[in-house]
């Protein structure tokens, strides 16, 4: 999913940088595109909106109509945007310090990325903390759910 959401977000960047200045409608055009790649990425609606009316708003004024790259500039803004919505500079890390086992229950929607999610989880847990881990799957009506 990120890596066909970063595959289309450069490529509305790579289109602005190859123009000299960038307007208001170069502006929206991009968040238009932006818009679509995060719904084709099973973005929330409400999340795409707010995200989108976060960024119009800082792309708008002189920081990109006065820079020399648009493109990077955009690009730059929208990155400091997801930055933001994923939590930003004041994201609380994951705290494992307990008596071991630590569980960590994760609930949510069928096809809601529960299996990709902790997967990622624990390899990340795993290799980059040396930590033990252990997977366990609840669903016992979808075969494709066990690890």
């Amino acid at each position: 999913m990120f890596e066909a959401l970063s595959g289309k977000l450069s490529g509305v960047f790579d289109g602005l940088s190859k123009r000299g200045a960038l307007s208001e409608a170069d502006v929206a055009e991009a968040m238009r595109e932006v818009r679509l790649a995060m719904l084709d990425a099973d973005v929330a609606l409400p999340v795409v909106k707010d995200f989108v009316t976060k960024v119009r708003e800082r792309a708008v004024g002189h920081e990109v109509l006065d820079s020399i790259s648009p493109g990077q500039a955009v690009a730059k803004i929208v990155n400091d945007a997801l930055i933001d919505a994923l939590g930003g500079a004041g994201a609380v890390p994951l705290n494992l310090n307990a008596v071991p086992p630590v569980p960590v229950l994760m609930v949510g929607l069928q096809g809601s990325g529960k299996t990709t999610t902790s997967g990622k989880i624990a390899l990340r847990l795993a290799r980059r903390e040396r930590k033990r881990v252990l997977l366990a799957s609840l669903d016992t009506q979808r075969p494709a759910a066990q690890l």
